[in-house]
């Protein structure tokens, strides 16, 4: 029988251990902490995205970094297999907007038992509080370059095993054990590591309105982020302001797409508040307002307009007198009121940091796995799975698919 090291106990260790374990291998599986699963805990807000109910390309158009490397890992194990793996194992899931699949219990704790079971039952030899130190590569009798042959461990011991699968996931969350280990392991065997930042992460913005915003929630707006006249990123959806910044759905995908820009320079966030009128239908709008409102101050006649927190602000931006009464306001007022509902800016000038980026963008660069495995091309017995591949996603439960996705073909062919 093979023996198999899985090396961190998160989404793609725990599913590379299941596949590696039925294929009848001797699995060990070390994870730094106490438990296994602490950030797949907090995704999902706690409820835990599982994967994305949509289709085969949007799974790939979802995915920011190195889609293409994905295509055995995707149709290998693909999303609906996910699902049933997650049934079979007990965990009952729904489907809701935008395709996002959660447990019906909405409770991630479920997911992380459910897996801890299954390795249980067939026979992983879990290690707790276990931080693996240094890999132990050796030369091949044949001549054709390296193998894995073993592992350090925090306790001095050194274990030997015929497959290494290193799921030890990115930067993100430090507070979840996410130091980078991996990266050092791939580095001193010969890999090379992209460039490492903070993705799907809120952004921080250099207008003082931004504060004035905070807590204040905006639904259905539709979002752009430009580089001088380039468009960079385009979405429609939700996001949230904060003291520093702004943050939610939207503003985390748009991170993982404009986050390596926005580092070397600042950009422009573009707010559509009324998407679903155009400018011409807004401004009608706007003038029935006015008209219903005719002898009323400017600051007391758009209530309807915006949520309470948010008048203020536009009606200061707008260049409007607040005491002005509305049949004083001139067309060329009323336009570029409208103008600004339908474009409302601000300056993003950075992202935040990895103790609140959901994942890491960058990682082991692909070009040295093997796509159809995920071993190493460098070192025979070697696998990587998940975070700590350059592989990315926007946010809905895709990046959790890659981790499921390459943990599979990890544990599968580590075990064979």
């Amino acid at each position: 029988m093979s023996k198999t090291a899985v090396i961190g106990g998160g989404a793609a260790g725990m599913m590379a251990a299941v596949f590696a374990a039925r294929g009848g291998n001797e699995v060990h599986l070390y994870e730094k902490n106490e438990k296994l699963g602490k950030k797949l805990f907090i995704t999902g807000k706690g409820r835990c995205n599982l994967t994305n109910a949509a289709e085969m390309d949007e799974l790939f158009s979802a995915v920011v970094s190195n889609p293409k490397f994905l295509y055995s890992s995707f149709y290998t194990f693909t999303n609906e297999q996910a699902v049933a793996f997650f049934e079979e194992l007990g965990v009952k899931t729904k489907v809701e907007r935008g395709g996002r699949v959660f447990p019906v219990s909405d409770h991630s704790s479920d997911v992380i038992r459910a897996l801890e079971r299954e390795l249980c039952r067939l026979g992983v030899k879990i290690n707790f509080n276990a931080e693996v130190k240094r890999l132990f590569i050796t030369e091949r009798k044949d001549g054709a370059g390296q193998t894995v042959s073993g592992l350090l461990t925090s306790s001095g011991g050194e274990k030997r095993y015929d497959s290494v699968i290193v799921a030890t996931g990115g930067l993100s969350y430090p507070s979840t054990g996410s130091t980078g280990d991996g990266y050092r392991f791939a580095g001193e065997c010969g890999h090379k590591v992209t460039e490492l930042y903070p993705s799907l992460v809120p952004m921080e913005v250099k207008e003082w309105y931004a504060g004035e915003l905070m807590g204040l929630s905006l639904r259905n707006v539709e979002i752009q982020i430009t580089d001088g006249k380039k468009k960079l990123y385009q979405e429609f959806g939700e996001m949230l302001f904060t003291h520093y910044g702004v943050t939610g759905p939207v503003i985390l995908s748009a991170s993982s797409v404009v986050g390596k820009r926005l580092r070397e320079k600042e950009l422009t966030l573009h707010i559509d508040l009324k998407p679903a009128l155009t400018e011409e239908q807004l401004d009608k709008r706007v003038l029935r307002e006015f008209e219903a409102n005719h002898n009323r101050k400017f600051k007391n006649a758009v209530d309807s307009l915006f949520p309470a927190k948010l008048r203020p602000v536009i009606i200061e931006l707008s260049g409007i007198d607040d005491q002005k009464k509305v049949h004083e306001i001139t067309k060329e007022e009323r336009l570029r009121f409208v103008r600004l509902i339908k474009d409302f800016s601000m300056t993003l000038t950075g992202l935040r940091g990895f103790n609140e980026a959901i994942i890491t963008k960058g990682g082991v660069s692909v070009k040295e796995i093997d796509p159809g495995t995920m071993e190493s091309k460098l070192v025979k017995g070697l696998y990587f799975a998940g975070e700590v591949l350059d592989l990315d996603a926007v946010t809905g439960g895709f990046n959790l698919q890659i981790a499921w996705s390459t943990g599979y073909l990890a544990g599968v062919h580590a075990g064979a």
